[in-house]
């Protein structure tokens, strides 16, 4: 029991910081998050799958 009590405290705290993050930004966006924009993960020259940004622009929002 002490475990899960433990675990449900950890994951709530995960969650608040994520909200208060979202919370600080500006209107709740964060700039440059288009994971298909990554040169690590897309084919070199490909542009963003989510908002057609090239892989040298930031990305657009959709």
């Amino acid at each position: 029991m002490k475990t899960v009590l433990i675990a449900i405290g950890l994951l709530g705290i995960g969650f608040a910081g994520i909200a208060i993050k979202i919370w600080a930004k500006k209107d709740g966006k964060f700039e440059g998050t288009c994971a298909s924009n990554n040169p690590l993960i897309t084919k070199e020259g490909e542009p963003c799958g989510f908002c057609g940004a090239e892989p040298d622009e930031q990305c657009k929002e959709a």
